[in-house]
């Protein structure tokens, strides 16, 4: 096994998880992990968080450095350098070079090369028009924040709102715009999206909802915002969360099954010798909830990247990978958490009330408990992420759920 030769490519989360696990499971051959960012493996959730908190310079959010590629993991690097094909017959990941293209060999092949975020057309070139994908995108966004440019928010998902909360707190003008009537209705369904939402007006952020953007307009420089509705808000600042795209353009010709990411089994093997797929741009088997599922979640891409190098190295004893999805989000100082799959028969709320500062909702399929959502939760999500993954039943749910709030009437 030491002799032979793992690529990862794609240096971001999942990526690095990779490259960890190899050595852990004492592999000994060479490694090289290609990107497509100059920089160094770093966190991204932090991007739409902390990092656009004003104040003093914001830590860096770099996972390893330079020294621990080179010495501990003993690590080719390629940075800076995009994968643009892969020759799955003859085992060769094409990168660009400075001097045309270059070929590197694998043995063994884990691609995670992640998402990359809609763009809206017609905003090309305009400066100050950004999405959030990117260490680059933060940078840029951050510095328009500390000018306090007038800002739109376009799309109230996850991250769109992260940018609105932080906008907000440090008192800057901000209006986000949702095309659909409900925000998240995909994520969390249609009421306990509005609940969420609700966020948005309780905190002075107006939200614009049902409602599409006709044209972004400026000199060179983005100066306002046309809706379909014909209202105009004057613009610094654009920041575009529409949402994300897997990023398998360079495997059109490869031969691997690509919808809407790459279609794996439940061992991430994508069906061709030697090559498994990890992170935002895996769609594998979660037979735990017996569907096919992409994540864009943190936790997720750990945990695959890890899954992946494993099975990739030793084919012969592959394991497969289950998980309950997992996420939080954090709004205007408030912590939103989500365990499981949100596509439901019903969602109850066992805790709280949904105009309320803290509540728990579940998701029920059938007789079995599917999903959490909570809002400021933290003491009680990990519980429900404990209980899915056990696969409970959803009268166990309930039962659990007013043993809680039994005890926190005694306790009160």
């Amino acid at each position: 096994m030491s002799e032979r030769h793992l690529v990862v490519v794609g240096a971001s989360l999942a990526g690095l998880r990779a490259v960890e696990a190899a050595r852990k499971t004492g592999f000994t051959g060479p490694i090289t992990l290609i990107g497509g960012e100059k920089h160094l493996p770093y966190d991204r959730p932090p991007l739409s968080k902390a990092y656009l908190e004003a104040g003093s310079e914001p830590e860096s959010t770099q996972f390893r450095d330079s020294r621990t590629f080179s010495d501990e993991l003993d690590v080719t690097l390629l940075l800076g350098r995009r994968a643009t094909s892969l020759d799955t017959a003859r085992k060769v990941v094409v990168v660009d070079d400075r001097e045309g293209r270059s070929e590197v060999h694998y043995d063994a092949l884990v691609i995670a090369t992640g998402a990359d975020a809609r763009l809206l057309p017609g905003t090309e070139g305009l400066a100050g028009v950004h999405s959030l994908r990117t260490i680059d995108d933060a940078i840029a966004v951050r510095a328009a924040l500390d000018a306090n440019a007038r800002t739109v928010v376009i799309g109230a998902g996850f991250i769109g709102s992260e940018v609105a909360a932080a906008a907000r707190k440090r008192g800057v003008d901000v209006t986000v715009v949702e095309a659909l009537a409900t925000p998240l209705v995909r994520a969390v369904g249609e009421r306990l999206g509005g609940a969420i939402a609700s966020l948005h007006e309780r905190n002075g952020t107006p939200l614009l909802c049902g409602v599409g953007v006709s044209a972004v307009e400026g000199a060179g420089r983005v100066e306002r915002v046309v809706l379909s509705d014909g209202t105009v808000l004057p613009a610094d600042l654009v920041v575009v969360g529409i949402g994300a795209v897997p990023a398998t353009g360079w495997l059109e010709d490869s031969g691997l099954t690509l919808d809407n990411g790459i279609v794996c089994d439940e061992n991430l093997y994508t069906g061709v010798e030697g090559v498994y797929a990890a992170g935002d741009v895996a769609r594998w088997h979660n037979t735990l909830f017996d569907r096919s599922q992409r994540l864009e979640h943190w936790t997720s891409a750990a945990e695959q990247g890890a899954a992946a190098a494993r099975n990739a190295l030793d084919p012969d004893a592959v394991k497969a990978y289950t998980t309950v999805p997992y996420f939080w989000s954090d709004w205007y100082g408030s912590r939103i958490q989500f365990v499981g799959v949100p596509q439901a028969d019903e969602i109850v709320v066992v805790d709280g009330e949904l105009d309320s500062d803290r509540w728990v909702a579940l998701y029920r399929e059938g007789d079995r408990l599917v999903g959490a959502l909570t809002l400021n939760g933290q003491a009680v999500i990990m519980k429900y992420r404990g209980l899915l993954m056990k696969g409970a039943t959803w009268a166990d749910a309930l039962a659990f759920a007013e043993k809680r709030k039994l005890a926190a009437v005694v306790k009160a």
